[in-house]
């Protein structure tokens, strides 16, 4: 069913470049230290001309080590004054979704609109049997929990009969309308997204055409969705997510991540611990790294200006955040971000426009 009276969360018809952080943990780095440079690496982000940083969640792991990216997201938004902060994501699966409503919100009205929340359901692994929240929650209960967090970030009051929340109506205080942004990396959770009408996530893990065949079904199905189809102004404003490293030639900024980013994957991935007897699933982190530098804007300006445009022609996407933590350096990664805000986002067709205009 449809999110009830929910808005855009993020314009259409112009591009919009974000930066994603995963807070990643390379080898000699200490937790804190890296949470703290993740708050740098968005105030830079804003001096640097982005339009937003989205921050990702993971638990008891070195691949990710920010556990709730709602609070970093406040952290950071009281350290900026324009740039919008995102969540990507907030795993749902472990979280109850009002609470989570709840949050965001807080975030909505104290940094005047600078938060979009965005939600996805996580994975089988062993966050459930820690939060509480058991593998069912996981395997069959995303479509109500997205469904009650919609409810509560859509209306004044809020109740529950359902299989995993069940609970008489209350008011939402503080109230908010807000628009979840849905990470989708399979057919089931696209088809949820597009029945609500709900913007999607698209990781970089999937290349262009992967997303470009991920928009045209889920329009399939908003189509089929919709009495009448889809009419003008109906678009709705999907998220890409990528690597973006610039350097002084695409040769060293390619060699600079094949050689820095399987420090951080080879342990990093291995955090990943199912919570029932499943085998784990096993990346190969050279090809996976190799992928990674391959189809994004990984090189000099010129050649990470003409990926960008790339994604944007083949997907239709116009809004990209890109992940700039590669390097593994705390000084490269600023750097990686100045660089971005100078040398590329200037550069792009229809902020070339907008300026001029």
């Amino acid at each position: 069913m449809p999110c009830p009276d929910l808005q855009e969360s993020v314009s259409i018809g112009e591009v919009r470049v974000g930066i994603f952080l995963i807070a990643a943990q390379f080898p000699g780095m200490r937790p804190g230290q890296v949470l703290r440079d993740t708050v740098e690496a968005v105030v830079a982000a804003e001096e640097a001309g982005f339009d937003d940083a989205w921050i990702a969640e993971h638990h008891f792991m070195s691949y990710g080590v920010c556990p709730s990216a709602i609070t970093m997201a406040a952290v950071a938004l009281g350290r900026t004054s324009r740039v919008h902060l995102g969540t990507a994501v907030s795993v749902l699966s472990t979280q109850h979704p009002v609470a989570l409503a709840e949050q965001a919100a807080m975030l909505h009205h104290l940094s005047g609109g600078r938060f979009t929340l965005g939600v996805g359901r996580g994975g089988p692994w062993v966050d459930l049997e820690v939060f509480g929240t058991g593998l069912p929650r996981f395997e069959r209960g995303f479509a109500e929990s997205l469904d009650v967090l919609c409810a509560a970030l859509g209306r004044d009051r809020v109740s529950a009969e359902g299989e995993f929340f069940a609970f008489r109506e209350v008011p939402m205080v503080p109230s908010a309308r807000m628009t979840p942004v849905v990470a989708c990396t399979s057919q089931e959770t696209t088809r949820l997204a597009a029945e609500r009408g709900l913007p999607m996530l698209l990781g970089m893990h999937i290349n262009d055409e992967e997303k470009a065949a991920a928009v045209a079904s889920y329009e399939a199905i908003r189509r089929s969705t919709l009495s009448g189809g889809l009419g003008e102004g109906d678009g709705v404003a999907h998220v890409a997510a990528a690597v973006g490293f610039v350097g002084d030639s695409t040769a060293r900024a390619v060699q600079e991540l094949r050689e820095a980013m399987p420090r951080w994957l080879e342990p990093g991935l291995a955090g990943y611990v199912p919570v029932d007897g499943r085998a784990r699933p096993v990346r190969d982190v050279g090809k996976y790294v190799e992928f990674l530098t391959e189809v994004h804007p990984v090189g000099d300006a010129d050649h990470c200006v003409a990926a960008i445009e790339r994604t944007r022609q083949v997907t239709g996407i116009e809004h990209l955040v890109l992940m700039v933590e590669g390097a593994g350096d705390t000084a490269r990664t600023l750097e990686n971000i100045r660089r971005l805000g100078a040398e590329v986002l200037p550069r792009l067709s229809s902020r070339r426009a907008r300026d001029s205009g």
